[in-house]
């Protein structure tokens, strides 16, 4: 079994949330209507290129039959679960410091959060090159549909264009809040070990309840959460493709 990423919407990303509950942000963005959002998302040239695709002709697309619209259905729903499975099974059996191609760092008496940063950047790359591929063949598989999941595929290609930039923003927040959050959990920890005049133990850290500990589910949260947030449009590409009225 693997586990669930957490499901979102536009409006209350669970990236935001966590990262809001965390205390790293003053606070979540209150939704707003997604088109006045668009609106300040989007560059001038970017609103144009929407515009031409909206304005656009629907292309002539052959029906496809049914038996052929279910089987690729029923691969691009594989493709899909086997991508998240993929994402998942790696973030969380890495944050445990499993036997991955991502390793966990090592515990080390002199704490640094530079291996952290870098195994987070790490799992980030490989997101976007599992995310890549599946998003191509999704776009691909709708421009064959219908004329109007065409349309969708060629409004999805403008669309990732003009948000890639503010998605890359977000995301680089994150490991630098990370850091913020790292720092803050060892001094709570050198506090507490000089309050109890015991000697720091770096084996320890990683115990059930060890700062370094926390700090690593924190970070699989946050990975997971981004995972989430990449995964978001195929998912909609995906649910448009499997609509009921599209196979009629």
């Amino acid at each position: 079994m693997t586990r669930d990423l957490p499901r979102t919407n536009f409006h209350s990303s669970q990236l935001i949330r966590c990262l809001a509950e965390l205390d790293l942000l003053e606070g979540a963005e209150p939704a707003r209507d997604f088109a006045d959002k668009l609106g300040q998302w989007m560059h001038f040239t970017d609103a144009i290129a929407l515009s031409s695709v909206l304005e656009s002709g629907m292309a002539k697309v052959p029906a496809q039959s049914t038996v052929l619209r279910e089987a690729t259905s029923v691969r691009l729903t594989a493709e899909f679960e086997r991508t998240r499975a993929f994402m998942v099974n790696s973030i969380t059996k890495s944050c445990a410091g499993g036997n991955t191609h991502i390793k966990l760092p090592l515990v080390e008496p002199e704490v640094s959060y530079a291996p952290y940063r870098q195994f987070h950047d790490a799992h980030q790359r490989d997101i976007e090159l599992s995310v890549e591929p599946l998003r191509v063949n999704l776009r691909d598989a709708l421009a064959k549909a219908s004329p109007r999941l065409r349309k969708l595929a060629e409004l999805d290609v403008v669309m990732e264009r003009f948000l890639r930039e503010r998605e890359a923003r977000l995301l680089a927040r994150v490991p630098l809040l990370l850091r913020k959050h790292f720092d803050a959990q060892y001094a709570a920890h050198q506090e507490q070990v000089t309050a109890s005049g015991q000697p720091d133990t770096p084996a320890a850290w990683m115990h059930p309840g060890g700062w370094l500990a926390r700090f690593c589910q924190t970070l699989q949260t946050l990975l997971l959460a981004g995972a989430e947030l990449r995964l978001q449009p195929c998912a909609g590409l995906l649910e448009a493709f499997n609509q009921k009225e599209h196979h009629e």
